[in-house]
């Protein structure tokens, strides 16, 4: 088991990234959604929350229509009893089938169904997504492409005990052309922190890279999302604008 995200701190350069987990008092269900960019459009972009979720907005429009809106703009994650993730507007279909009943992984494999991976060439960024049920069930998927063009999915279930976490990425990490997708299963984290605000501070200080020159951090959002009311939540976001903007 990774500590105090370990395995993120070696990831030059991981895209988008998703943590899902339990805290250690066993209370909260916690996401963690990420953005790390690299072009100025990616860079552009910042979280805004909502009654309705976690936004991914632009910070300026007029570098913003360098880049493909439809891929930079998206609601991250949506609340309600169950919590939908992921990195494109998939997040609605995937909030409309979470009253389906069904186990966390059918509800992406039926909401995911007519995705594919993004249309990014040469990247061919991977669409992850996730989902947190009332009871605590929860699961992870990745889309991307093989080597036929065709678009792979995996789904996983998430074991959610307390004080652990499993995180997905769109790349493996590596800082390189094309971007390498994520490989094998989603990785283990620790979750020892006991609010959003301390969560999101762990993760975002892991995302801070060893050359200073390299800083591709864009945003974190993170949520505790307790089990007695649909609005208990505990969140936190942090967006690297606004940090620059307030040095």
């Amino acid at each position: 088991m990774s500590k105090d995200f370990s395995n993120l701190r070696e990831k030059e350069y991981p895209g988008r990234l998703i943590i899902i987990g339990r805290d250690l008092s066993d209370k909260n269900a916690i996401i963690v959604y990420a953005i790390t960019g690299r072009s100025p459009s990616s860079q552009a972009r910042k979280i805004d929350l909502t009654t309705e979720g976690a936004w991914v907005k632009p910070t300026d429009e007029k570098i913003l229509r360098e880049g493909n809106r439809d891929l930079l703009i998206y609601p991250a994650i949506l609340f309600g009893q169950s919590l939908a993730v992921s990195n494109g507007k998939q997040t609605k279909d995937i909030k409309y089938h979470l009253s389906s009943g069904l186990d966390p992984t059918d509800i992406l494999s039926s909401a995911l169904r007519h995705w594919e991976y993004e249309p990014d060439a040469p990247s061919f960024t991977p669409r992850i997504s996730g989902c947190v049920l009332p009871d605590g069930r929860a699961a992870l998927s990745i889309i991307k492409r093989a080597e036929d063009g065709s678009s792979s999915k995996q789904y996983f279930n998430v074991l959610m005990r307390p004080g652990e976490g499993k995180m997905i990425s769109t790349y493996s990490g590596e800082n390189r052309d094309p971007l390498p997708s994520f490989r094998g299963e989603p990785e283990d984290v620790k979750l020892t922190h006991d609010s959003a605000e301390k969560t999101a501070k762990t993760v975002y200080s892991a995302l801070m890279p060893q050359k200073r020159d390299h800083d591709f951090r864009v945003a974190v959002v993170c949520v505790f999302s307790g089990e007695q009311s649909e609005s208990d939540f505990n969140i936190s976001v942090i967006n690297r604008s606004e940090i620059i903007k307030n040095e």
